[in-house]
């Protein structure tokens, strides 16, 4: 019994040039959906679960005035927002004072990272480090 096997070659060099492109092409697309799925586990692990830093950033407006001046009142919506946040994902809050975006909004993080005992938050991690700061 013998089985032929038939193996078209490229006969040209633009056959050649062909394939070689095809390959390119396919490892390149092979390459971006491997980093696509790479990247989307990546921001699901994040200090805010799947929730982007900037969008925890963005339901904690309601603390701008007082995340800048310590004499400031602080909302109730920003105590609810907070006590929320650290009862669901505690580190998110870190993340978020930490972040750039909080820098370019005019977040001082000393005092900001005050905000939870200002609004008198039970389960506060008190003592817990975020950076440099200490959680009172």
């Amino acid at each position: 019994m013998h089985v032929a096997i038939r193996v078209k070659l490229p006969s040209s060099r633009a056959e050649t040039m062909n394939y070689s492109v095809r390959a390119w092409v396919v490892a390149m697309l092979v390459c971006l959906v491997a980093s696509n799925v790479f990247i989307c586990d990546v921001n699901a692990a994040g200090e805010c679960g799947k929730t982007p830093i900037p969008s925890a950033a963005a339901s904690l407006s309601p603390c701008l005035s007082a995340a800048g001046n310590a004499r400031a009142a602080v909302p109730p919506s920003c105590c609810s927002k907070v006590g929320s946040l650290i009862k669901t994902a505690p580190k998110c809050l870190c993340a978020v004072l930490l972040s750039p975006l909080a820098k370019q909004a005019g977040i001082k993080p000393g005092i900001a990272i005050t905000i939870p005992k200002r609004c008198n938050i039970r389960n506060r991690p008190a003592g817990k480090k975020c950076g440099s700061y200490t959680l009172p």
